[in-house]
């Protein structure tokens, strides 16, 4: 009996996937990574916070 021929195109597909969402982790990790050092939301000094509370209370006209 002859053998089947194994497919080829399923592990590389399997392979491209997995290397696609490997990428996107270590993205996602980076960028968590970056954010976390910038610091952009950082602690507010009293001024700002006051500033924040009026700006929400006031009602609009």
């Amino acid at each position: 009996m002859a053998e089947k021929p194994k497919s080829v195109l399923l592990p590389f597909l399997a392979a491209a996937v997995f290397a696609g969402l490997g990428r996107m982790v270590l993205q996602k990790i980076k960028a968590d990574r970056a954010a976390r050092a910038s610091n952009m939301a950082g602690p507010l000094d009293e001024k700002t916070r006051a500033w924040i509370s009026e700006v929400v209370r006031t009602p609009r006209q």
